[in-house]
């Protein structure tokens, strides 16, 4: 999530930073380290903070992490390096080559098997000593609970808004500490909620932004390194949390722009006036489209990939005159594109940079069709008639039509 585009959600809660209160160790005192546990873990017990009570701690702790991609891999790997007895991972994706960028925990030898499956293996290398549970399906309001309340700390490594707000409204009904990270492109944050100690989610953003406002990283992209930052900060969160020293991030928001290497600090207070959660809502997805915007038609002109490139053969021969526009960036056109298409992003078109023609066809596409409906309803509330999109978009174009195009 790209910060600069999503403040405007929050409630103006952010002030100046100041000390926070700590709950104390989250997990007791496990069993004692064995001959090979002590020198595994030798360098971390001398720290003073830490000491064998602590990593005593840590072999006892459960921790799930949610989503095996860019921040759940090092995350994952951290984590287990660590010495955390139990690790959940819960992700329904395969690996592909385009995750290997930034998500570490994967390699080539992994393209094609669960992501949940190659981290497990993964980690199991790095350390032999820790249990390992996976879970190759998503999460959604019917397992969420169950999976929870098996775990102390939930570490949230996903992408997407309708996760995040069931992962938090979740953790708030089980009582968890909740870590989050976010990143997109070179800007990420990271925070630690707890609704029983001070802030969640909800209190940084209540609701949503506007659906397809905030591009996700396979639409924005994000710089690889990024994930190690925001990552690490993410363990080193949980593990302050289960040995209770320091002073964590609940109630404190830090902002890295890693553009320029900074990071800022803002302070975060519960909204007294925020509804409580007390239960899970019925559909996040549906929470976090948001209305549709009034008098624009339900249902969006479509146009499948096949029929398009039956168009694009007319238009060809001149039997036909449209025009084809991409809404995607310029990074993504210059990867892959369809032959004839103009580049014109989505930004450029809703603040009336780039004015499209309305006295021809406008036919919209981008990577699977988010961004090309939103610039289509908009196109309708300025009174363009003559304007549809490519259903399922460039995803869509390579698998039913030139399956020999590379993907990103």
């Amino acid at each position: 999530m790209d910060s600069r585009q999503h403040s405007s959600a929050s409630t103006g809660a952010f002030t100046q930073p100041r000390a926070d209160s700590r709950p104390g160790p989250l997990v007791e005192p496990g069993p004692g380290l064995t001959p090979e546990e002590l020198l595994r873990y030798s360098r971390q017990i001398i720290i003073p903070e830490i000491g064998m009570a602590g990593q005593l701690r840590l072999k006892n702790a459960k921790v799930l992490v949610i989503g095996a991609g860019g921040l759940g891999s090092p995350a994952l790997l951290y984590l287990a390096a660590a010495g955390i007895g139990t690790i959940g991972i819960i992700d329904d994706d395969v690996v592909d080559l385009g995750n290997l960028q930034r998500q570490v925990v994967h390699s080539v030898a992994a393209i094609g098997q669960l992501k949940t499956e190659s981290a497990a293996a993964r980690i199991k290398e790095l350390n032999p000593l820790i249990d390992v549970n996976i879970y190759s399906h998503r999460l959604d309001a019917e397992n969420v609970l169950e999976i929870f309340s098996g775990y102390d700390v939930i570490l949230d490594g996903t992408d997407n808004f309708a996760t995040r707000y069931l992962v938090n409204d979740a953790a708030v009904l089980c009582g968890k500490p909740y870590v989050w990270g976010s990143i997109l492109r070179f800007d990420g944050q990271v925070s630690v909620f707890w609704d029983a100690h001070g802030p969640n989610y909800r209190d940084l953003y209540p609701v949503p932004p506007p659906a397809g406002s905030v591009p996700s990283c396979s639409e924005g992209g994000v710089f690889g390194v990024l994930c190690a930052q925001i990552g690490s900060v993410m363990v080193a969160e949980t593990i302050k949390l289960i040995t209770g020293v320091g002073r964590s991030l609940m109630g404190r928001v830090l902002v890295l722009d890693s553009l320029d290497m900074r990071w800022r600090e803002v302070r975060l207070e519960p909204d007294p006036e925020a509804p409580k959660i007390t239960a899970l809502l019925p559909n996040y997805e549906a929470f976090c489209a948001g209305p549709k915007p009034p008098g624009l038609t339900e249902d969006v002109p479509s146009v499948s990939a096949v029929e398009l490139a039956r168009l694009l053969q007319e238009r060809e021969s001149g039997a036909r005159e449209f025009l084809l526009v991409d809404v995607r960036e310029a990074g993504e056109h210059e990867i892959v594109s369809i032959p004839g298409a103009v580049l014109a992003p989505r930004g450029a078109i809703l603040s009336g940079e780039i004015t499209l023609p309305k006295d021809t066809q406008v036919i919209l596409h981008c990577k699977s069709g988010g961004r090309s409906a939103e610039v289509l309803r908009y196109l309708q509330s300025e009174n363009y008639a003559a304007v549809s999109h490519l259903a399922g978009g460039m995803l869509a174009w390579i698998s039913d039509v030139d399956p020999s195009l590379s993907t990103y």
